[in-house]
């Protein structure tokens, strides 16, 4: 796909998502930019293998990820090495799922099966990494939810786009160093650099961040 006609793609699954929150699209220069850099992303020959979408509250970052989400579903992306005649079963296209950070605290305390398979998702979307207890206690041993999905991950290659109000060096001071690195190497960061849009006449609510 070229970088044009996934910016196209794109921007109509991103208009659908502001519609579907009943608020009215505005297109600005930000959302421009944004969506140009998240198309490049998508298309470009490059070894990174995800995308974190960062900045201040309220701006955009959540609508992305869900617009992305929908993007992938509509393509209906079939996997490597499957005929085009493999079928309408949902195993053969790439998923994508979206979890909160907090969500995936609690799911790797009381569910660590689920918490694999998120780790194995086809695509994954982490919305506000930064709101969850970077640790938490269980049954007398600290984890370290997010870093772990992370590490696990990074290890597989496995695409995947996270939101988050954090700075590039909260993010190191919060997750450490090895983390951070490995985040460099597989990201590309797409920075939101407009205000709010949480006000009375607010083009969209994103409702997480």
């Amino acid at each position: 796909m070229l970088e044009e006609q996934a910016y196209e793609y794109l921007l109509a699954a991103y208009i659908m998502e502001v519609q579907l929150r009943y608020r009215r699209f505005i297109y600005n220069g930000f959302v421009e930019e944004q969506l140009k850099q998240v198309a490049n992303c998508l298309t470009a020959n490059t070894a990174k293998f995800g995308i974190v979408l960062c900045g201040g509250c309220g701006n955009g970052k959540t609508t992305m990820l869900k617009a992305l989400q929908n993007l992938v579903r509509r393509l209906e992306i079939l996997k490597p090495n499957l005929s085009p005649n493999a079928g309408h079963s949902s195993d053969n296209y790439y998923s994508f799922t979206i979890v909160n950070a907090m969500q995936i605290v609690q799911i790797r305390k009381t569910d660590y099966n689920k918490f694999c398979r998120l780790a194995e998702a086809d695509i994954l979307g982490i919305d506000d990494i930064g709101t969850e207890p970077a640790e938490v206690q269980d049954y007398g041993n600290f984890i370290y939810p997010i870093k772990e999905l992370l590490a696990m991950r990074y290890d597989a290659q496995l695409f995947t786009v996270f939101t988050t109000n954090l700075e590039p060096k909260e993010i190191r001071q919060r997750y450490g160093d090895r983390i951070a690195d490995r985040l460099n190497e597989m990201m590309t960061k797409v920075v939101y650099r407009n205000p709010t849009y949480r006000t009375e006449n607010a083009q969209m609510a994103d409702s997480q961040g």
